[in-house]
């Protein structure tokens, strides 16, 4: 008989999990509180950062990671202990380490997904003026969040479950 995440769907869905699985990332990883953002709204600098990790397996999409350019350089500083006045390899490569984390702690939270679904290299954009476009998902779940006054987005597309 075949492993099936159909009868899972609400539970890979819920909310909670994406919301817990930032708490859990942010306090483990960079020692502070972060909370998530009630309004829905965040308002970036012209350049933002975007790291992207790919969900493979009985559940395809991705995480998705998406701050400015400070909050990108602020979260890397916690990482690794240096201030960081440009986006560069290395807040890139933490941006990116991030997102892996996130999802990965996403992915932990249903048992069925966590042994049947595999994880991405994270990638990561930096620019102006982009958009990451999934074309019809199956469900999408998108918050916004404030870490050391800094506001960052998370968003889980899946758009295919087996």
């Amino acid at each position: 008989m075949g492993v099936s995440l159909r009868e899972s769907v609400e539970l890979i869905s819920d909310p909670k999990n994406l919301d817990a699985s930032v708490e859990e990332v942010f306090q483990t990883m960079l020692g502070g509180q972060c909370r998530r953002e009630k309004d829905g709204q965040a308002v970036y600098e012209p350049e933002s950062v975007t790291a992207v990790v790919g969900f493979g397996g009985l559940f395809s999409g991705a995480c998705v990671l998406r701050s400015d350019t400070s909050t990108a350089r602020v979260v890397a500083g916690r990482m690794t202990g240096v201030d960081f006045d440009e986006v560069d390899d290395t807040v890139r490569d933490a941006f990116g380490e991030l997102c892996n984390m996130l999802a990965g702690a996403w992915k932990a939270r249903v048992p069925t997904l966590a042994g049947h679904c595999g994880l991405s290299v994270p990638a990561v954009i930096t620019g102006r003026d982009y958009n990451i476009h999934v074309q019809s998902p199956e469900f999408k779940v998108h918050h916004f969040f404030s870490f050391d006054g800094s506001r960052f987005d998370v968003t889980i597309i899946c758009d295919g479950l087996k």
